[in-house]
């Protein structure tokens, strides 16, 4: 089943870290969707939840360094 999140995340201060985020989520299985806007700190993903859940998507944002302060589920 798709499910999609927007994440407002602290800490992301530069294109390159926008890139890290990016990347990062990239690897996390079951992921099939990841944009990264650096202007307004916002990350939407896409996921496929028979393969990956949210608190394995939150650990991997705070594994690469990164603080979620605000989250919508769709």
């Amino acid at each position: 089943m798709s499910e999609k999140v927007i994440f407002k995340i602290e800490g992301m201060d530069c294109t390159s870290c926008a890139k890290i985020i990016k990347y990062g989520l990239e690897e996390v299985e079951g992921i099939s969707f990841v944009d990264v806007d650096f202007n307004s700190a916002k990350v939407s993903v896409e996921f496929d939840s028979t393969k990956t859940d949210l608190f394995k998507i939150k650990n991997k944002i705070k594994d690469l360094g990164y603080k979620i302060i605000e989250e919508q589920q769709f």
